[in-house]
């Protein structure tokens, strides 16, 4: 078992598993940021699985640069764990601080609102225990986290399904910024004053989530990818 420390929260490979799937190589790929010292990252089975008491970000390392499609499956863990609990499958992109640096050289304690100060879009699949699900664009202000009529919603049909892989895809191709599910759009925003690189990671809280697949697609390969 070989363990790393990483703010405060165990990250562990077991060294007896296949090998990680294309794109889950490696755990020293991402950074976490978490609230609890119970929080663990681990991978199992090719996946990256995360499981968390309270709030919980996992950044990739490398910076990304649009045009970009992030894409990588999910899957909300229910089951006897305490923190089986079906929520939050939520991600961040083109993320910097207000002042254009890297959120790599500003370390945060994992809780949501440390985050309100970053310039960056947001998804939050299956909120507030599997009941909202909502995109943002934050605007780097403390305590303001804009979110417009129609990118706030509560169907059924737009939350978290138990134990089922999802296909997520994050966009950032000039003023269009969107979020696909499954091949098919869940979010867009037409913005004229686009976020054009920065970060990108998953977050979620309260909550067991896998990821695999993990996939960062630039530049000109785009245009072949949104076809």
């Amino acid at each position: 078992m070989k363990v790393i420390t990483a703010m405060g929260v165990a990250l562990s490979a077991c060294t007896s598993l296949p090998n990680p799937a294309p794109g889950v190589a490696s755990l020293d790929d991402w950074r976490i940021e978490a609230e609890s010292p119970q929080a663990h990252v681990r991978l199992i089975d090719g996946s990256i699985d995360i499981d968390t008491p309270k709030g919980l970000t996992l950044w990739w390392r490398r910076p990304v640069t649009a045009p970009v499609i992030i894409s990588f499956d999910a899957m909300a863990m229910s089951g006897p764990g305490a923190n089986d609990q079906v929520s939050d499958l939520n991600a961040f992109w083109m993320a910097t601080n207000r002042d254009g640096s890297s959120v790599l050289t500003t370390p945060r304690s994992g809780a949501f609102a440390t985050y309100d100060d970053m310039r960056a879009y947001y998804v939050g699949i299956g909120g507030n225990r599997n009941s909202t699900t909502r995109f943002r664009r934050y605007i780097g202000e403390p305590g303001n986290r804009p979110l417009l009529p129609q990118h706030d919603r509560s169907a059924a049909a737009d939350m978290l399904v138990p134990d089922r892989w999802t296909h997520i895809r994050l966009i950032a191709d000039g003023s269009t910024i969107a979020v696909e599910r499954d091949g098919k759009g869940l979010f867009s925003l037409n913005d004229p004053a686009p976020y054009t690189h920065g970060h990108w990671g998953v977050r979620t809280t309260w909550s067991h989530l896998r990821i695999r697949n993990v996939s960062v697609v630039q530049g000109e390969a785009v245009t072949g990818e949104r076809k």
